[in-house]
């Protein structure tokens, strides 16, 4: 029987990972939320390490908020940098396998095709910036370690834009969504779906991985689809803008190539349309 550790539980990738948790006989998952476990303390992660023996701790716990950072920097750090220091310190001094999530804001968007694992890093906020430290904290420090990049989360848990948008929807709200930006949401459940599989097929391919659904959109794009599969919104209150501004930069290209996975794992993500109604059909939106 495997033991594995989920930080940051109560975000909407740790609940999502609970989901998954509990349709499994496999493996016992043991979830902490930030009151339970913060990874900004070392000692009160080695105290739950020397109580259970985890072959495998998911640190799903993140600063995520990129306009806050700007203005919250030390904490941002604090969180994203340091935080995966000290997940990842415990982790080789007991011998468990790391899983670590980052972001695709570790690039600067300068580029026009999907970002493999092998391009060079250049973030272009404090967010980028503090998830790319955490990266090498993990990489340096903890040897049995995997680092998946994903890109522009969503679910049917937590505040994210998918919830926004059905939100403002509702609400009639006259809405001016930016084209600035490209990208591809990720269902988050079908994140969690990755790590479970990564943790129960034990093939020791460690290293950096990117993870999304497959496809290409903008902002508007997604707000558009999100509105046009929901039968009873509208999408007449929605609008294009080149010019939204945001105290955060972003990159303005940030496709993830995903082949790595799919060559060592055998995952092949499904389109993110596809796989943006399996959360609008949780949601029970028609």
């Amino acid at each position: 029987m495997k033991h594995i550790l989920v930080t940051g539980a109560n975000g909407q990738l740790g609940k999502c990972i609970q989901d998954v948790a509990a349709t499994q006989k496999d493996v016992t998952y043991v979830f902490t939320t930030h009151e339970q476990l913060s990874i900004t303390s070392k000692s009160a992660i080695e105290e739950i390490f020397s109580t259970h023996q985890f072959n495998y701790c998911i640190n799903a716990a993140a600063y995520t908020n990129v306009e806050n950072a700007e203005s919250n920097e030390e904490i941002a750090f604090a969180i994203n940098a340091e935080g995966a220091k000290n997940i990842a310190e415990v982790c080789a001094a007991h011998n468990t396998t790391l899983l670590h999530i980052s972001t695709d804001y570790v690039f600067d968007g300068k580029k026009r095709n999907a970002y493999t694992e092998n391009d060079p890093t250049n973030p272009i906020n404090v967010y980028g910036a503090s998830k790319l430290a955490g990266e090498g904290y993990v990489q340096s420090l903890c040897e049995k370690h995997y680092i998946f990049r994903t890109s522009w989360l969503y679910s049917q848990y937590g505040h994210n834009f998918l919830k926004t948008i059905l939100k403002h929807g509702k609400a009639g709200t006259q809405l001016s969504i930016t084209t600035e930006q490209k990208g591809t949401p990720t269902n988050a459940n079908d994140l969690a779906k990755v790590l479970h599989k990564v943790v129960t097929k034990d093939t020791n391919c460690y290293g950096l991985y990117h993870f999304s659904n497959k496809g290409i959109a903008t902002w508007y794009d997604f707000a558009f689809e999100i509105l046009t599969r929901a039968d009873e919104l509208s999408t007449s209150n929605l609008a294009k803008t080149d010019h939204y501004r945001t105290f955060a930069q972003r990159p303005a290209y940030s496709v993830l190539d995903t082949t790595k996975l799919k060559d060592r794992f055998n995952i092949r993500p499904v389109d993110w349309t596809e796989s943006l109604q399996t959360v609008l059909d949780i949601l029970e939106i028609t």
